[in-house]
């Protein structure tokens, strides 16, 4: 993708190649581009319009229905923000009175466009030029541009004090090197990130799951966010935007908040085993969630619950124990042959076995299903055998 291919999209001849790159089959590439070509569509052409369509149809999974009239590149959709996760960042800055709000490091847009809808006026600034160009594309497609500004700037060159709040989501990688874990390696780098907070107190960051709490600045809440149990980015909520120390957020619903210092009790395995959502685990709030459902841990550095009793619970997945054994291969493969057991889910934590190694170990036949939890209980190794989730 490139600004000049993009404009042409957005042109009556691109809009007609889209609506073609549409209706052919994308199964085949080698086919689509030669029905396109039938079509009379220049090569240039009629390939940005395959590769769009093909990312709006993997962007609907992100976006929703919005994703058929926005454009894309492979990169920023990689990295954007899912609308359910930006829609509630959104509600929850306009419910804290946010009127203005100066987004660095946009990408394609989508935290810029949720803003919008909350009631917002956003400022945006993308320092790569086709990044921006989409963004600029997005807003317009999406009849947003009486809320959104958007601009090809660096995010240090924005004079962010003019804004009621700041959001900033920093690059997290680097041509031909991939994804960057440590933050000082951010672009914007680090340093610039967290000092945003003592120039505008109502200050967002949004960062990578991994980030050291550590680096939470004083007083800010941590929250991390997963999505259908898939752990997706941390917040950083500074100043009067902080409502807890930290936060796991679980959408489409569920909210757990605590210290994340707290430490959970300790005692004997349980008829059933909870396994936490990451952002529980991520959040450290594996205490509060234990309190939740009246459990334990087996062992005080190992994020599994035991419980006697069963509760229902948005924070984590139950299992119920059928056989507690110390970890043997022979012993274990001889326990799921006399059950017959020819599926199995594997689950750890504390164990350095490979899950497909152990698969293919086990030897496994038979009819039915079962599930194992790798883990230490006391220091321990320890199988749990478990009936699957609904058995």
């Amino acid at each position: 993708m490139t600004p000049e291919l993009l404009d042409l999209l957005r042109t009556p001849e691109g809009v007609n190649a889209l609506a073609a790159a549409a209706s052919v089959d994308q199964g085949e590439p080698l086919a689509a581009a030669s029905a396109m070509r039938s079509r009379g569509i220049a090569a240039d052409l009629a390939a940005a319009a395959l590769t769009q369509i093909d990312l709006r149809r993997r962007a609907a999974a992100k976006f929703g229905p919005a994703a058929e009239r926005m454009f894309f590149t492979r990169p920023g959709l990689e990295q954007a923000t899912r609308s359910v996760v930006a829609d509630r960042r959104a509600a929850r800055l306009a419910a804290a009175g946010v009127k203005t709000l100066a987004d660095l490091g946009c990408g394609l847009g989508s935290d810029a466009l949720a803003a919008a809808r909350a009631g917002i006026e956003v400022y945006a600034v993308e320092a790569d030029p086709t990044t921006a160009a989409v963004a600029a594309a997005n807003v317009a497609a999406l009849d947003l541009t009486d809320r959104i500004r958007i601009e090809c700037a660096d995010a240090t060159s924005v004079p962010v004090e003019d804004f009621d709040a700041v959001f900033a989501d920093p690059a997290r990688r680097r041509a031909g090197r991939g994804r960057v874990f440590d933050p000082k390696s951010y672009s914007p780098p680090w340093d610039f990130v967290a000092g945003l907070a003592t120039r505008v107190p109502r200050t967002v960051l949004k960062l990578a799951p991994g980030i050291d709490h550590a680096l939470l600045p004083p007083g800010a809440e941590g929250e991390w966010v997963s999505v259908g149990g898939d752990l997706v980015e941390a917040a950083f909520w500074c100043g009067p935007l902080a409502s807890a120390p930290r936060r796991a957020t679980l959408l489409p619903g569920g909210e757990l908040t605590g210290t994340g210092i707290e430490r959970a009790p300790v005692g004997a395995v349980g008829r059933f085993v909870y396994d936490p959502d990451p952002a529980v685990v991520r959040s450290h709030l594996v205490a509060e969630f234990a309190a939740t459902v009246e459990g334990r841990l087996g062992d005080p550095d190992i994020a599994y619950v035991y419980a006697d009793s069963a509760s229902d619970t948005p924070y984590g997945r139950r299992l119920e124990i059928t056989d507690v054994l110390p970890f043997s291969l022979k012993r274990l493969r001889t326990l799921l042959r006399e059950r017959g057991i020819g599926r199995l889910e594997i689950r750890k934590r504390g164990s350095a076995l490979e899950p497909d190694q152990l698969r293919k170990d086990l030897r496994l036949s038979g009819t039915e299903s079962a599930s194992i939890v790798l883990t230490r209980v006391a220091g321990a190794p320890t199988v749990l055998l478990c009936r699957p989730l609904g058995a």
